[in-house]
């Protein structure tokens, strides 16, 4: 009897260490290949279930949160309370599609360990101590007059400080609920993603930092910060001919001012009066293409701005302007006459192209937030801020962590450069083309904007960015708004379309 419960422990231990080797097999060694397999969906149920820090505005308004499930398979659901209005923001956490904006962005930092364990259990071991709020800089108060601005039409609206770079408003219309695609109904979060996908105003598109629009005239202020630069002008001098068209060598092809006008003046005169022709013979005759790409790099076009949001979409400027022809471009006469030497811009193949890149016309593209960091880079005397969304995260004992780096981008132009440019701006709203943006009490610099789709197109996006503060040696805040061409509403300018809501969300902030 003795021998047969030998035998039987015997047979007992060696399964028990057949499966303690089975089981330490499968746990060291394979856990990797059991957890990337796709045909074990734990991991993915375990991190959309996971508990999430929350998101939060400047003043701590709640904008996402994870609320715990009683039942079903998630521990947990993704809220947002505040529904459309911070979307662009915040972005979505959803189990068919991923994550996105600052979900995405921000995830290793928001979402708790659960170390492989479920979600249970790592609550009960404290991973959730792991998951970090996040404190954004958006302003919940400015989102709301943004949406109430811009209705049902198209565009977007950025507001910066002026000197951190910290963003306080990132809203575009159309734009969407997230709360069904978070929704743990799979079906119906599958349901309501597919409606937005087939939606042709790709409401679920950051219009903000995802999608670039030609600038129009707003991007003169670059060609005057290298001009000025360069010092080939100051804001007095040359004086540029009163004309309606200008056509630049190796071209039969005219530009012409808006509405066919008749502009001309010093440089001041050229940016109050958003004045084409002086602006495309000041950068074909006198600046040249290196000078203007050099300041637009500085500034952030041709790379993708650094904030933490997902995808940012790059702003673009040419880079090249054909082959050198041999010799420089020659003088119109009335220039000729007031500059001491002869001009020294390069004469190249594709010159006339300079021409309308200077209007912010050819292939110039822009993303609403890097026109705001134009003027914001204006407002900080030539200083390029960074740009931040977040501020800090808050960890669960309520302290301070991941204090965002506010260090300037660097600097695309001079103190006096900068200086200049917003003395030229306060012109445009004195008694230029931004008279709407006049604020009693505020000092207010701007630029509009008006740029065409096209040759044939009879509609045209309305821009306007503006600086504004109590100081204008050291302004609070950038704008840029943009309302899209809309063939329904016909012609639309800067000044008239655009220029209204700065002025209001000029007046929003400094209600705050």
């Amino acid at each position: 009897m003795n021998n047969r419960i030998r035998r039987l422990g015997l047979v007992i231990f060696v399964l028990f260490a057949v499966l303690f080797a089975q089981l330490n097999r499968l746990q060291v060694f394979g856990a990797t290949e059991l957890r990337e397999s796709p045909t074990n969906t734990r991991p993915l149920v375990a991190d959309f279930g996971a508990f999430r820090g929350e998101i939060r505005s400047d003043d701590g308004t709640v904008l996402a949160v994870s609320e715990p499930l009683d039942d079903g398979r998630f521990e947990h659901r993704r809220r947002y309370p505040l529904g459309a209005l911070a979307a662009e923001v915040t972005g979505f956490v959803s189990f068919q599609s991923g994550n996105d904006g600052l979900e995405a962005s921000m995830n290793d930092l928001l979402q708790a360990d659960t170390q492989g364990a479920s979600a249970a259990l790592a609550t009960l071991l404290g991973a959730e101590d792991s998951a970090a709020h996040v404190q954004t800089t958006l302003s919940i108060s400015l989102q709301e007059v943004a949406r109430e601005l811009l209705g049902e039409r198209r565009g977007s609206v950025v507001i910066l400080d002026a000197q951190s770079g910290a963003i306080k408003t990132l809203f575009s219309w159309p734009t969407y609920d997230p709360n069904p695609l978070a929704d743990t109904d799979g079906a119906a979060a599958a349901q309501a993603r597919q409606a937005l996908l087939a939606d042709p105003a790709r409401p679920l598109l950051p219009r903000t930092y995802r999608e670039v629009f030609f600038p129009g005239s707003t991007f003169k202020l670059v060609a005057a910060a290298a001009a000025l630069e360069e010092r080939v002008v100051s804001l007095d001098e040359p004086v540029f001919a009163e004309v309606d068209t200008y056509t630049p060598p190796l071209t039969d092809r005219a530009l012409t001012n808006f509405g066919g006008s008749t502009c001309g003046g010093p440089l001041s005169d050229l940016i109050r009066s958003s004045c084409n022709t002086g602006f495309a013979q000041l950068a074909v005759e006198l600046l040249g293409p290196d000078a203007l790409i050099d300041v637009a790099e500085a500034i952030g076009f041709n790379d993708e701005l650094d904030v933490e949001l997902p995808n940012v979409a790059a702003s673009t400027v040419p880079t090249d302007f054909g082959p050198a022809l041999g010799g420089d471009v020659e003088l119109s006469v009335e220039l000729a006459g007031q500059l001491d030497g002869p001009g020294t811009v390069e004469l190249t193949g594709d010159i006339p192209r300079l021409a309308q890149v200077a209007l912010g016309q050819n292939d110039v593209q822009a993303t609403p937030l890097q026109m705001a960091l134009v003027a914001a880079s204006i407002a900080n005397d030539g200083v390029v801020p960074s740009l931040n969304i977040v501020s800090h995260t808050i960890d669960a004992g309520g302290r301070e962590t991941n204090v965002f780096d506010l260090d300037p981008a660097g600097r695309a132009f001079s103190r006096e450069t900068a200086a200049d440019l917003r003395l030229a701006m306060l012109g445009v709203v004195e008694d230029g083309t931004g008279q709407a943006m006049a604020i009693d009490g505020l000092v207010v610099g701007a630029k509009t904007g008006t740029a065409q789709l096209g040759p044939e197109s009879t509609s045209q996006h309305a821009w306007a960015v503006a600086f504004a503060g109590t100081d204008i040696g050291r302004p609070d805040i950038a704008i840029a708004v943009l309302v899209e061409a809309d063939e329904t509403a016909g012609e639309q300018t800067g000044g008239r379309v655009a220029g209204p809501v700065v002025a209001r969300l000029i007046e929003a902030w400094a209600e705050q």
